[in-house]
């Protein structure tokens, strides 16, 4: 099928990692502001089928080692592709890119994260037409709805501009369809399961109130994919019986959960950050992060470059929470779910909430309490812990009403414990020549002190996280 791609292509290349070291030259990700990948259903008179186009500098026109921004166009036709497959069909661009050997594609929408490794180039891997074409043979053989299908690949920042907001655009009226629905509306729930590539164990549960971490799918998205696709990544999951309508535990959901988790998870609770929180991938739009000093909760965006309030940038914090693990404390979520009456429904909410960065918090004005948005800090307001607790205090934030409580009677203001600080599915150490694994872990502490370390000082060699 492939014999004109001059690298191999199969799902063997599927969670391949391309590391900085080994990079020919990226495209999008963190140093890019403006980069998005999107489906568009046409009609089929636009769309000149197997056209693959490429504007701006391809990939043998570009310096070894360094970023450009990238848009991924997929345009398609169909007697039966009605517009609500545009976000399914979308989401097939992560995995089918994957399937490149030395080609690793990260994330989504307007987050997308894409790296050539040297080995492919020196293949002979030199212009995305080789992507397009693998694309556009797996997009017709596994989705024989789509009757045409043109790809145009743009590197050009000047052309990307412009595009971007208009894709921006669309994501936000997608994601609004399925605002006025919720999760007791409804029988089914849906699963995802294109991440497990990356993380096996990792089980995505889509709700009408709980979007897909990746923000990619939604529940309408989700029924569309197994209506056309009943065998494929994206399945239908039997609520079945509500165990805690506070928390989101469904025996449905557990079962699937099991099953598809190969028996790593048992149980998931959707709305909740710890005991057993949502399962994480890596492609999540966001972290809600634990601050135990504070009892409450900070938010970071993949976008955002700085240090958050505990000290942590997002990268060191994402390989603590992705992976498919339950870590209590260290929950990925999308935007989309961060506008939900759901979010963290069973830990207090928005109400628990106590740090974000300025600019999501700005995006998500409309959809937090008023009498809480005032007192939620920002990178503007504090830079560390203490500065933090002062800034909550001053501001009479609603977290503060648990401090008395739990200084009290060593439990939160509902009665509930203290929250174990961290937890993991395996925590791994050497000891007699022994390698000792403690499952399902978790580990409390009266308090947590976060030090930055400096290169060269003891144990330098260890701080941080490396970037894929």
């Amino acid at each position: 099928m492939f014999e004109k791609i001059p690298v191999e292509v199969g799902l063997t290349h599927e969670g391949e990692r391309v590391r900085k070291n080994d990079m020919q030259v990226e495209l999008g990700g963190p140093n890019e502001k403006e980069k998005f990948e999107i489906v568009r259903v046409s009609p089929a008179d636009q769309i000149e089928d197997g056209r693959i186009s490429i504007i701006g500098p391809d990939l043998g026109e570009m310096g070894e080692g360094k970023h450009y921004p990238v848009a991924i166009i997929v345009e398609v036709s169909g007697a039966k592709v009605e517009p609500d497959l545009e976000g399914v069909l979308e989401r097939r661009i992560h995995e089918y890119s994957n399937y490149i050997e030395g080609f690793m594609h990260l994330n989504q929408r307007y987050d997308i994260w894409i790296r050539l490794s040297k080995k492919s180039y020196k293949k002979g891997f030199t212009s995305l037409r080789f992507a397009g074409e693998v694309m556009l043979e797996l997009y017709k053989s596994e989705l024989p709805i789509i009757e045409k299908i043109q790809i145009t690949f743009i590197t050009d920042p000047e052309t990307i501009s412009p595009l971007y907001a208009k894709a921006l655009t669309t994501y936000e009226a997608r994601d609004a369809r399925a605002r006025g629905l919720s999760d007791d509306d409804v029988d089914s729930f849906y699963g995802c399961a294109l991440c497990q590539s990356f993380a096996p164990t990792h089980v995505c549960v889509i709700t009408p109130q709980r979007y897909a971490n990746c923000g990619a799918i939604s529940w309408f998205d989700g029924r569309a994919a197994a209506g056309i696709d009943p065998k494929g990544p994206i399945y239908a999951i039997d609520k079945g019986t509500c165990i805690d309508k506070v928390k989101g535990e469904y025996t449905g959901v557990n079962e699937s959960a099991k099953q598809r988790s190969m028996g790593e998870v048992n149980r998931v609770y959707l709305y909740s950050a710890f005991e057993y929180p949502h399962t994480s991938c890596g492609c999540f739009e966001g972290i809600a992060f634990y601050i135990p000093e504070v009892d409450g909760f900070g938010i970071v965006l993949r976008g955002f470059r700085d240090v958050t309030v505990n000290g942590l940038p997002f990268s060191t914090m994402a390989d603590s929470t992705a992976g498919g693990r339950q870590v209590d404390g260290f929950h990925g979520i999308s935007i989309e779910y961060m506008r939900s009456m759901k979010f963290l429904g069973a830990d207090g909410g928005y109400n628990r909430v106590v740090w974000m960065p300025h600019e999501t918090r700005e995006r998500l004005k409309q959809f937090i309490p008023e009498s809480v948005f005032g007192a939620i800090a920002t990178e503007q307001d504090v830079r560390t812990i203490p500065e933090l607790k002062t800034f909550l205090e001053s501001h009479n934030h609603p977290v503060t009403s648990r401090w008395d409580a739990e200084e009290e009677t060593g439990r939160a203001e509902d009665g509930s414990p203290r929250i174990p600080v961290f937890s993991g599915g395996d925590i791994p150490f050497t000891s007699g020549g022994f390698r000792i694994i403690l499952k399902n872990a978790r580990i409390t502490a009266d308090k947590v002190i976060i030090q930055p370390i400096k290169p060269g000082s003891p144990g330098g060699e260890h701080h941080g996280a490396k970037k894929p």
